[in-house]
């Protein structure tokens, strides 16, 4: 493979990548959904942030599993109150840290 294969293989690899996550992006303001279907959307971050993050939870020090249980306890209080995601996973992370410090 020649150097110019390489990279016209690479960037049609990005465009095939790329364009079907752009392409919501730039349509989602042009589009109206139900009342339903917006609330459904508008959960979806929190659903992916508990499945992204909870494996990680008992795993987060085998010694001290009650560390990682109570950062996700705060995270999912905070969740349940529609806090902002960054402020879920900031709260998590803190109360984390406060625990290794004094445990």
């Amino acid at each position: 493979m020649t150097v110019l294969e390489a990279i016209i293989l690479i960037a049609g690899m990005t465009a095939v990548t790329y364009i079907p996550r752009a392409i919501p992006a730039v349509l989602i303001d042009k589009m109206k959904f139900g009342d339903k279907i917006e609330k459904f959307l508008k959960l979806i971050p929190y659903t992916a942030m508990s499945a992204l993050i909870f494996p990680g939870v008992f795993f987060t020090d085998p010694d001290k599993p009650v560390i990682g249980i109570a950062g996700a306890a705060v995270a999912a209080v905070l969740a349940w109150l529609k806090c902002p995601i960054i402020v879920c996973v900031l709260a998590a992370i803190g109360t984390d840290f406060l625990l290794y410090l004094f445990f």
